[in-house]
């Protein structure tokens, strides 16, 4: 799929939403872990909750995502807060070394982009990371196996960092509780 065609997709997605993006549950459950202070990443933004989330508890968040619809949303639902949101395929433009003590990125996967992710972290900087596995216990999330986990996967996609928290459930278990359909990563790069 091209850019435009990708861009397309995600800008009628996202045409007819109401309301304010929402947080990856990463890091909802993990904020204790953020810095009181610093510079964030949202990385493939989408509406933003993430972002949004940052910025309430002190960081100077930038937010990249390729639609611009999303982009748009996020800017009104950001008014007050210290959100830098732009129009950006992160692909093409992957973030720039020892940038970010925080980078978040919520259901989006892209392989090749994960050593610039890391490397993008400042020394001890934080990377809250979350998207689909190939384990699946619903439809949720997307088609293609290209853009899921296999599992353990997301811990040999950074093995430079140190992991503060990792979560896959897989279908252990009663399938009915937890987190399914996900893994969860919140890993530190080494100060």
């Amino acid at each position: 799929m091209s850019e435009d065609e990708l861009r397309l997709k995600w800008d009628g997605r996202y045409a007819d939403t109401v309301g304010e993006g929402v947080p990856i549950e990463v890091l909802t459950e993990n904020a204790h872990l953020l810095p009181a202070t610093g510079k964030a990443l949202d990385l493939a933004c989408g509406l933003g909750g993430n972002a949004l989330f940052m910025a309430r508890r002190g960081l100077q968040v930038t937010a990249w995502d390729l639609s611009p619809v999303a982009i748009d949303h996020l800017q009104r639902a950001a008014a007050d807060l210290p959100i830098h949101a732009e129009v950006r395929d992160v692909t093409a433009l992957p973030p720039l070394p020892g940038c970010f003590d925080v980078i978040c990125v919520g259901h989006f996967l892209d392989r090749a982009l994960c050593p610039s992710i890391a490397a993008a972290l400042r020394p001890g900087g934080l990377l809250y990371y979350q998207t689909f596995t190939r384990e699946r216990v619903d439809d949720s999330g997307p088609g293609s196996e290209r853009f899921r986990l296999a599992s353990n996967e997301l811990l040999d996609l950074f093995p430079d960092l140190i992991v503060r928290v990792y979560r896959d459930e897989g279908r252990s278990g009663d399938i009915t509780c937890g987190w399914r359909n996900r893994a969860q990563l919140v890993a530190q790069r080494p100060a």
